[in-house]
């Protein structure tokens, strides 16, 4: 015979563990997912970037780049 002790003891010391684990684990999850290392990169930055490799001439750049802006 189980006795008082024991109940109570079975499903729900169960969901006591696994309801925090399961909330850790999601957000390690998010946040691995949700910075993987590199920022989000802008059209601005993409900008820059084409006119650094010479893509793109000064008046393009400057063109492209009060676009952005307004």
């Amino acid at each position: 015979m189980w006795g008082f002790e024991h109940y109570g003891m079975g499903w729900e010391m169960i969901l006591v563990w696994l309801i925090p684990i399961l909330l850790v684990a999601l957000v390690m999850l998010y946040g691995i997912r949700g910075r993987n290392g590199k920022p989000e990169r802008t059209a601005l930055d993409i900008l820059e970037a084409r006119y650094a490799r010479g893509e793109i001439d000064r008046e393009e750049f400057l063109k492209r780049r009060a676009d952005l802006a307004g």
